[in-house]
């Protein structure tokens, strides 16, 4: 199944729900920064919610979400667009907590593997300036620190559900999520039965698991009521190209560019979002010196 999220409205256009399977793209992920399965289920929850995220904007709109916590895992950093293409950086992968004991032994420890810190979500609106917000790590389980977010920085109440399943293996066996949120006019009786399907709801990587898809995930969140809005392909997507990273080495300053040539004799730049790695020759680093000098 591809992965791709819906956009709805439910309960008499009270709530606004966004829900996704992601497994497809997390295992891109998995796969791209070789992350062991604790960084590969806390990252692929962030790109998860990112992608959703993303589908908030129109147009050219970009978000960068960073994740700064205190943990192993150091910081993650997620770039989304309205596109439904996502694409992150983790600082250190090869982290793998399970709890030792209570009621999820054996399960991955995400919490332990993010720690205490702080969520930023920073918009490009394609304005003069970005807008960035911030939000305390409430639990390091992502699904609880955005929730929080959404209530703290957007006045948005809302809950959020993300879950990434990861065999013995180490590959991903499902992954999805999502993004209640509540409209102005929403009444306390519809509070109190969506409170009542989202305690009694299973791990959303579980219901993936069973073969669930975005609109059986939201027709439950929705008890039925859901007006379908719009349905988007969800990805990993990075646009890196060689001509990008020619204007990044144009823009050094005169002394890196000239060592680069005359002591190093080359350059190889590697992608931190998908580790595709560009090679420039001496006479390729001497062509982007007089060209800058031509300019």
């Amino acid at each position: 199944m591809n992965d791709y999220a819906i956009i709805s409205y439910a309960y008499q256009k009270e709530v606004r729900i966004y829900t996704a399977t992601s497994t497809g793209l997390v295992e891109d992920s998995r796969r791209i920064h070789a992350t062991w399965p604790t960084a590969t289920a806390a990252f692929g929850r962030v790109l998860t919610v990112s992608a959703m995220m993303g589908l908030m904007y129109k147009n050219e709109e970009t978000i960068t979400i960073r994740i700064k916590g205190n943990g192993p895992i150091g910081s993650i950093l997620v770039e989304a667009n309205a596109k439904g293409e996502v694409r992150g950086e983790i600082q250190n992968p090869n982290v793998y907590i399970k709890y030792e004991d209570g009621p999820k032994k054996g399960k991955l420890n995400v919490g332990a593997a993010v720690g205490q810190g702080f969520l930023h979500v920073t918009k490009d609106l394609k304005m003069k300036d970005y807008f960035t917000s911030s939000a305390e790590l409430q639990t390091g389980e992502i699904g609880d620190d955005f929730t929080y977010y959404f209530v703290l920085s957007e006045q948005i109440p809302s809950s959020v559900g993300v879950g990434v399943l990861v065999g013995t293996d180490h590959h991903v066996l499902s992954a999805g999520g999502y993004i209640l949120q509540l409209m102005p006019n929403v009444k306390e009786e519809t509070i109190q039965r969506i409170e009542a399907i989202i305690a009694s709801l299973p791990p959303v990587s579980q219901l993936i698991s069973e073969g669930y898809t975005p609109e059986m995930l939201l027709s439950k969140l929705a008890d039925g009521t859901e007006q379908i809005l719009e349905k988007h392909a969800i990805s990993y997507t990075c646009h890196c190209t060689k001509e990008g990273f020619t204007r990044s080495l144009s823009a050094l300053d005169d002394q890196t560019l000239h060592e680069l040539i005359h002591e190093d004799g080359q350059a190889e730049i590697e992608c931190h979002f998908c580790h595709t790695k560009y090679h420039f020759t001496k006479d390729e680093l001497e062509k982007i010196r007089v060209d800058r000098k031509n300019k």
